[in-house]
C-alpha cells in the first residue's frame, strides 16, 4: 500500500494533536469531564478510552495477517464499503510510540466474524483480521470495510495496540453519526462525551473509498 504523502499527513498530525490538546486543557478545566490516567499532567493528551476485547478475536490467526483486510491471499472481498482507516499511535506528550504494533478485527459486510464462536461463517475472501506497525512517525494504515451492524451492535472495529508482546490498549472504533451508536450498551458505557468523541470518527468519503483517521494516545 502506498504511504500516505508525507507533507499532507503531518499537516493533518499537527492539526489532530492540536484538537486533542485543546480537548485535554477543557476537560482539565471542565467539572464531570476529568482526564484519564497519565493525561492528567498538564499538558499531556488525554488517553484513548479502554473497551473490552470482546468474544471474537481470533483463536486462529488468517493465513494473512497484513493491513488490507480486503485481499485475503488471492481472494479479493467486493462487498461493503470499502475504506481506509489511518492515524497515529502516540504517548500522553504527543510523541510516536515507536515500535508499536496495531492490530484491528471486524465482521465481514453480512455480520459474520472469522471465529468459531460466529460459526465461523465470515466470507473466506475477507480477511477479517489486520496488523500493521508503525512508522518512525508513529502512523499505520489499513484497509478494510465500513463496519456495519449486527444483532445488538451498532457498527465498530475492534482495536488493540501492542509493543512486542505487551498490549497497551485494546478498545472499539465506531462511526460517527450511525444511528445504532444511541442504542449501542457499550458506545452508551462511554459517560464522558470526551471519551465518546475519543472512540466515534466519521468515515468521509475519498477518491477511492471511504477514510477515518483515528489518532491513539496510549500510556507507555
Amino acid at each position: 500500500m502506498a504511504p500516505l504523502p508525507l507533507l499532507h499527513f503531518d499537516i493533518w498530525r499537527r492539526r489532530a494533536l492540536g484538537r486533542l490538546a485543546r480537548s485535554a486543557a477543557l476537560a482539565a478545566a471542565a467539572p464531570g469531564l476529568p482526564l484519564l490516567g497519565a493525561a492528567h499532567a498538564a499538558g499531556s493528551l488525554r488517553l484513548t478510552p479502554a473497551q473490552s476485547e470482546g468474544p471474537f478475536y481470533p483463536v486462529d490467526l488468517p493465513a494473512d495477517t497484513d493491513a488490507d483486510l480486503l485481499a485475503h491471499g488471492e481472494r479479493r472481498y467486493l462487498r461493503g464499503q470499502p475504506a481506509w482507516v489511518e492515524g497515529v499511535v502516540v504517548d500522553a506528550a504527543g510523541q510516536p510510540v515507536r515500535g508499536a504494533s496495531v492490530e484491528i478485527w471486524q465482521c465481514d459486510a453480512d455480520g459474520h466474524y472469522r471465529h468459531p464462536g460466529d460459526g465461523n461463517r465470515a466470507d473466506p475472501a475477507f480477511q477479517a483480521f489486520g496488523r500493521a506497525s508503525v512508522d518512525p512517525e508513529g502512523r499505520y494504515r489499513f484497509r478494510t470495510l465500513r463496519p456495519v451492524a449486527y444483532s445488538g451492535r451498532t457498527p465498530h472495529i475492534h482495536v488493540k495496540v501492542r509493543i512486542a508482546q505487551r498490549t497497551l490498549l485494546t478498545t472499539q472504533l465506531y462511526v460517527e453519526g450511525d444511528p445504532g451508536n444511541e442504542r449501542d450498551p457499550l458506545w452508551r458505557s462511554l459517560r464522558d462525551p470526551a471519551d465518546r468523541a475519543a472512540l466515534t470518527v466519521p468515515f468521509r468519503p475519498g477518491a477511492d473509498g471511504l477514510r477515518a483517521q483515528f489518532t491513539i494516545v496510549v500510556a507507555t
